[in-house]
């Protein structure tokens, strides 16, 4: 059989309000691509909503889909597009809709914050998912038992989830690859300036805080420390003990830390409590004083100080903003 003669492979993206522009982008464009170089229709994409209104990406840009979910008989892969936030207006109808397309062996996924509404739907039961890093915090406390992969895709079992907008154009370009061939992929990559395609397995890459390098650019120390915080997040360990655990003294760790990031490693962890902390405030329902203890403090009042001294308000002003200007200017946090 000829590439002609081949069923198209169907691509739909469902979005919801305040969705990150990008995730749709990245699917569509480079197999549009891909279509052009190789001269055939291998792909066909709609955008998808639960209903036919306007969807708001985060951006303000406003898309009209093209078909409604409910109305969808078959797709080969359908890619949840949202924030933390999206979720059905009627949860009954669109899981029915979404098990006819599990029934006609269509395969559902999610892209960044899509893993959220995705997971929502409960059809994805505990296989383990691809969540992007600036998320993980809030994922694990709405669904503590589904397994969080760190990689930027997670496309092992029946759901394929994408831990952002960059990894979406991977997967395409390996779905490109699986279809046309290498040639064909390499050239679309090339088209788009891709260089480096990232296998599924590949490690999200996760910023260093005050530093224009990502964590696994730092020093061997100063990275080791930094697993070690992440370790104890809600059970804060002393500075001095995460030196012993690493093998070298507190003063040499003091000294890697300010010449990698220009701070102590003291400000650096609370900075990545902070954070996390920000997370539960902004995608948990949690009270503030719950959030303190999540983030390894006795009692409200320092972890308060250290939010405000952090991000300039303070959580529950910062919820609140967040929750008032969601869908019109996008989420506090980013959508990759």
């Amino acid at each position: 059989m000829t590439q002609a003669d081949r069923t198209p492979i169907t691509l739909g993206i469902l979005v919801f309000p305040g969705f990150p522009m990008a995730c749709l982008t990245s699917c569509i464009e480079p197999l549009r691509a891909a279509n052009e170089i190789s001269g055939t229709e291998t792909f066909r994409w709609t955008v998808v909503a639960e209903s036919d209104a306007p969807i708001p990406s985060s951006a303000g840009v406003t898309f009209a889909p093209n078909a409604k979910l409910s109305e969808v008989e078959r797709l080969d892969y359908l890619f949840f597009a949202a924030s933390p936030d999206g979720r059905f207006e009627d949860p009954s109808r669109a899981n029915a809709a979404l098990q006819r397309i599990l029934r006609n062996k269509g395969t559902l996924g999610a892209i960044s914050g899509g893993a959220f509404p995705l997971a929502r739907t409960g059809l994805t039961g505990t296989h383990p998912m691809s969540v992007h890093w600036c998320y993980e915090a809030a994922f694990q406390v709405e669904f503590p038992d589904t397994p969080i992969q760190s990689t930027v895709i997670c496309d092992g079992g029946p759901f394929k989830t994408v831990s952002g907008a960059s990894a979406a154009f991977d997967f395409m370009l390996n779905l490109i690859d699986d279809q046309l061939g290498g040639n064909i992929m390499a050239e679309v990559a090339c088209w788009f300036q891709h260089p480096f395609i990232r296998s599924a397995t590949m490690s999200q890459k996760t910023p260093a805080f005050a530093t224009s390098k990502s964590e696994d650019l730092l020093p061997k120390p100063v990275a080791r420390a930094i697993q070690k915080f992440a370790e104890h997040i809600e059970s804060p360990i002393q500075i001095g003990e995460v030196a012993d655990a690493i093998g070298v003294s507190t003063r040499s760790l003091e000294r890697s830390f300010k010449d990698a990031t220009g701070q102590s490693p003291l400000k650096y962890y609370r900075k990545m409590r902070m954070n996390q902390a920000r997370q539960l405030v902004l995608y948990t329902n949690d009270t503030i004083t719950e959030v303190a203890y999540m983030v390894g403090y006795a009692t409200p009042g320092a972890f308060l100080r250290h939010y405000r001294e952090t991000f300039g308000v303070t959580p529950i002003t910062d919820r609140r903003a967040k929750n008032s200007l969601r869908v019109k200017t996008g989420d506090a946090l980013p959508q990759s």
